[in-house]
């Protein structure tokens, strides 16, 4: 078995360290890099232990793609590419200026009429890392609930009370989805944000999601997620495999994502329910997450099902880069396993609902047919040592079957919210 080299993670801001930013890797060390122009990331980039790279070429390759998804002509990125090319950074700088200017903030209100709802059980350490970095952010939502969801003690009571503009919600039925929808219930804001108690939000946070509302077209929205630490073998499968990092361009969901037949709509792969934020109007209106597929019962995937019926409704979702936030991976495997089985349960699940909604999609093929034949492939390939990414194949497969019997032991049985 190969020595798990663990990622140095290098935050590039390229508004301030130039185009040569770096000048000799150490070869005995592996990197994740992450650029940025001031608040906006534009791009990521690997470079494993012992890779004989040109990292200028590389890192250009990166974030040339969103550079071009932001301009306005070839124009605009033949002048960057051009500058970059050349080492000019004061063109480069002023050509990367004028695309992203409409992206780029002069001055912010002090507070923005969001709600933020935490749900969480248990882990109040967690907890208080999310609570500093939701109070330390230039523009703060006009509330913070915390959810406590069917709690074993008072730890997370007593780290809210600690927070002077923290509202302490306790509901007593465990489930993250009936977490949620009590959390969106008491919100007062006509957004309603949601975060999970492993993440540390950007300081602009807030800020971005009220100003994704602004488009009176959009009534959910998803955002970046970042890892905060790969560290160990279990955050670097979960990263490369199942992380919530859903790249770095504008993504526009509507009922079309839905309504192609040729193929099958991957609404999880719209976002992460780490990061994810509504108009309370839309969660209202297609009646509340599905508390069927909680945490605590089928596994999750309550926000990629409840994103399959605002598509339905023909509402819209967009997927906002500039919105983003650091997630805090599992350092155990065991945990990543214990995690993977969850998901993979409510994936099941929830796959089988939305199948019920809409049987012409063609959702039940794809999880009779396509993911068996998918673990059939994996299995074959992982074999006989079933390293890094096939370790938690075999917790993934009983979590499919577990979700299929839940959800045909509970077909029957409607949500509490419905």
């Amino acid at each position: 078995m190969s020595e798990i080299t663990p990622y140095q993670i290098c935050h590039v801001q390229l508004k301030t360290q130039g185009i040569s930013v770096i000048t000799t890797l150490e070869v005995d060390k592996s990197y994740y890099f992450v650029f940025w122009w001031l608040k906006i990331p534009l791009g990521d980039l690997y470079i494993d232990k012992g890779d004989d790279v040109d990292f200028t070429k590389k890192m250009f390759e990166a974030i040339i793609p969103t550079l071009k998804k932001y301009g306005n002509s070839d124009h605009d990125i033949n002048d960057i590419a051009k500058a970059y090319n050349n080492k000019d950074f004061l063109n480069f700088s002023e050509f990367i200026e004028k695309i992203l200017s409409p992206y780029l903030l002069i001055e912010i209100p002090e507070k923005v009429e969001v709600s933020v709802v935490v749900c969480t059980r248990n882990r109040s350490e967690s907890l208080k890392n999310c609570l500093e970095s939701l109070n330390s952010q230039t523009c703060m939502p006009s509330e913070i609930i915390v959810v406590d969801n069917a709690p074993s003690d008072d730890s997370t009571r007593l780290v809210v009370e600690s927070y002077e503009n923290v509202t302490y919600y306790k509901e007593s039925l465990p489930g993250l989805d009936i977490a949620r929808n009590s959390g969106a219930r008491v919100a007062n804001c006509p957004i309603v944000a949601y975060t999970d108690d492993d993440v540390m939000v950007d300081t602009l946070w807030s800020y971005r999601i009220w100003e994704t509302f602004l488009n009176k077209t959009i009534h959910a929205m998803t955002g970046l997620v970042i890892a905060s630490s790969l560290e160990t073998e279990s955050q670097q499968i979960f990263e490369k495999n199942w992380g919530f990092n859903k790249g770095y361009q504008d993504i526009y969901f509507s009922k079309e994502f839905i309504s192609n037949i040729s193929t099958i709509p991957k609404v999880w792969e719209i976002g992460a329910g780490a990061n994810m934020a509504f108009r309370k109007s839309a969660i209202e209106s297609v009646n509340y997450f599905d508390d069927r597929l909680d945490v605590g019962a089928a596994g999750c995937s309550g926000d990629s099902e409840i994103w399959f019926r605002i598509l339905s409704k023909n509402m819209s979702i967009h997927y906002n880069p500039r919105v983003f936030v650091y997630h805090d991976h599992r350092n155990e495997m065991k945990q990543l396993q214990k995690q993977l089985f969850g998901y993979m349960r409510g994936h099941a699940a929830s796959v089988l609902i939305q199948h019920n909604q809409n049987k012409k999609i063609g959702y039940k093929k794809y999880l009779y047919y396509d993911l068996p034949r998918y673990y059939f492939f994996l299995i074959r390939a992982g074999f006989p040592n079933y390293n890094f990414r096939y370790q938690t194949l075999w917790s993934e497969i009983r979590g499919l079957i577990s979700g299929v019997r839940f959800y045909n032991k509970n077909k029957h049985k409607p949500p509490l919210t419905f």
